[in-house]
């Protein structure tokens, strides 16, 4: 009797298999795949390799000022005349709030601006981006214009 008991328990769990596997998908039964990776681009690595962030901050002018649409034309002006010639393969604008206290009399500042974001390979284009910061300078009389750049890690 332990040999048909032994037997039944078999059949059993071989039926259970079954019904298991039945419900899956067959796409499901496939082995699994790699885990997806960001290092760099398998298929283009000399693509993703040597790249930097620039990130260029422009004040636009104070909050709650009356000459909002003159800043929105003269910022459109200069992205269509100063960056696009020379980072032509593209850029990302953000809005931003920026805010501080000056030092001598306390006053708290706020400013609408406007953040660049640039991702570029290589050091070459460093000059590019003080042309920037120059350009707007003396386009808007602005004592500064902040810029950072750190390496990225980029992956098409």
């Amino acid at each position: 009797m332990s040999t048909l008991f032994a037997a039944s328990r078999r059949c059993a769990a071989w039926l259970l298999a079954c019904a298991v596997l039945a419900g899956i998908p067959a796409h499901a039964k496939e082995a699994p795949k790699a885990a997806a990776t960001m290092q760099g681009d398998a298929a283009r690595p000399a693509d993703a390799a040597n790249w930097q962030r620039a990130e260029l901050y422009f004040g636009l002018g104070r909050v709650g000022g009356d000459d909002t649409a003159a800043y929105a034309q003269r910022w459109q002006r200069f992205l269509d005349e100063e960056v696009t010639p020379r980072f032509p393969d593209g850029f990302s604008v953000l809005d931003v709030y920026g805010q501080w206290q000056r030092r001598e009399t306390k006053t708290i500042e706020r400013l609408n601006s406007k953040l660049l974001v640039i991702l570029f390979q290589g050091p070459q284009r460093r000059s590019d981006l003080d042309a920037l910061r120059a350009a707007w300078k003396q386009r808007t009389g602005d004592q500064s214009v902040l810029l950072t750049i750190s390496a990225a890690e980029v992956s098409f």
